[in-house]
């Protein structure tokens, strides 16, 4: 079955930096494009970035020029590298995968907290 274990995320003063990893397996990791998403406290899921199957990138506004999203195909894994973080980034973050193989069924790994503090 299809499974995303995020981690890396924790504890962090405002301006410093994590990197979230997501493991994936149960598809064809290769072919299925991957996204971050992020649920602040009280707030719906949003978007955060996306890396296709080919390795272009999209990130939203308020993350861009600060996040990095990168994908190791052979290690069936995507991270996103986290600069310059601040207060507003915390959330849970959560990896998922849409494609055709999954008939673009949504999955969802169980997230990581990311808590930014000033």
């Amino acid at each position: 079955q299809v499974q995303l274990v995020e981690s890396g995320g924790g504890s962090v003063q405002a301006g410093g930096s994590l990197k979230l990893s997501c493991v994936a397996s149960g598809f064809t990791f290769s072919r299925c494009g991957m996204a971050w998403y992020r649920q602040p406290p009280g707030e719906v899921r949003e978007l955060v970035s996306i890396i296709d199957k080919e390795g272009d990138t999209k990130y939203i506004e308020s993350v861009r020029g600060r996040f990095t999203i990168s994908r190791d195909n052979p290690k069936n894994t995507v991270e996103l590298q986290m600069f310059n973080l601040r207060t507003e980034d915390t959330a849970v973050y959560t990896c998922a995968t849409n494609c055709r193989e999954l008939l673009h069924q949504y999955f969802w790994g169980q997230g990581t907290q990311v808590t930014v503090s000033s």
